[in-house]
């Protein structure tokens, strides 16, 4: 018998989708081939030192800085103030060199799916993925999001993954190294039904689960005590098709990646339907928290993740069960 229908899964109305990348014109195209040349010649720790200096740059600047200080002063009160500012640096660097590894990815050696990428308790993810129901994979901007697709689809993962249309040319090649590493994009219009069939083909469909969005399309949940409203799209899905959520974690380990998985997470079945994705969502973001809090330079904190606030109440949630990851 199909599930009762909750007023959150009703929300998720289809629209007809945008281009992901909208048409580039040749001139920008060639500006941004120039560019993606030269950062494919550049050695890894030359890439790394030309991150350092982008985010130097940017940091001077004072984009950003002022949302990344402030988020930081909230999400970590413990911690001195130039505390703060060394993991605020070292974000501005990690986003710097996750958008310049991206940018030039087409253009460099395909990196190794087994050297660059450690990955703590892989069998949990082969065998989900072996039942044959799909899985969900939860994540977030963290260490380098867009290298981790990469890996696990030169792995052999079937991965689809909900992406935001992008702007520009140099947007335009991170979209080609997406598709050129074999990985299926799912636009955010239209993107519940399309992990739906994607999911019912034994899919593994990741979704990114740390930004903001609009309050009449998320719930609100704890992330670093303050309300956070959350996109709770993977909940649903999980509760409507009961495909496994596993959380995966990848963090900058030398030149490549440490990825660890935990979960399954199962959605709660109280019978309140809205009640228990909220649960779930907050479930999933408190995992999260926690592996930012371990590495907090690795995360975007140049992200506005709290501008939305509940009105009148704040949020509250079941603390997170624990994770069967090892070591959890």
């Amino acid at each position: 018998m199909r599930a009762r229908v909750s007023a959150l899964e009703k929300s998720a109305a289809f629209s007809p989708p945008r281009p992901l990348v909208p048409e580039v014109g040749p001139v920008p195209r060639f500006f941004a081939g120039l560019l993606v040349g030269f950062l494919a010649w550049l050695s890894p720790r030359g890439l790394r030192r030309c991150a350092r200096f982008v985010g130097g740059l940017a940091w001077t600047l004072g984009i950003r800085r002022a949302v990344t200080l402030d988020n930081l002063r909230q999400a970590l009160p413990e911690l001195s103030e130039p505390e703060r500012q060394r993991i605020a640096r070292g974000a501005y660097d990690n986003m710097a060199l996750a958008a310049l590894e991206s940018i030039c990815a087409t253009a460099r050696k395909p990196r190794d799916p087994t050297s660059d990428l450690k990955v703590d308790n892989w069998e949990l993810l082969e065998g989900l993925v072996a039942e044959g129901k799909g899985v969900l994979l939860a994540t977030a901007h963290f260490g380098n999001w867009e290298l981790l697709g990469e890996l696990l689809c030169r792995r052999g993962l079937p991965l689809h993954a909900v992406v935001r249309p992008l702007k520009g040319a140099l947007n335009e090649r991170i979209v080609r190294s997406r598709i050129a590493a074999g990985m299926q994009l799912i636009h955010p219009r239209g993107a519940y039904r399309s992990t739906l069939k994607a999911l019912a083909r034994g899919g593994v469909v990741a979704m990114l689960v740390d930004q903001v969005i609009a309050e009449k399309h998320g719930v609100f949940v704890p992330f670093f005590g303050r309300p956070a409203c959350t996109n709770p799209a993977l909940s649903i899905a999980a509760r409507r098709t009961g495909a496994p959520v596993v959380v995966a974690m990848a963090r900058r380990e030398g030149d490549g990646l440490r990825l660890t998985l935990e979960g399954p997470f199962p959605v709660p079945d109280t019978g309140a339907p809205d009640e228990d994705v909220r649960a779930h969502t907050a479930q999933i973001t408190a995992v999260i928290e926690r592996h930012i809090r371990q590495w907090p330079e690795q995360w975007m904190w140049l992200h506005r993740r709290w501008k939305v606030q509940p009105v009148t109440s704040t949020a509250e949630a079941p603390a997170p069960a624990r994770s069967s990851a090892p070591g959890s």
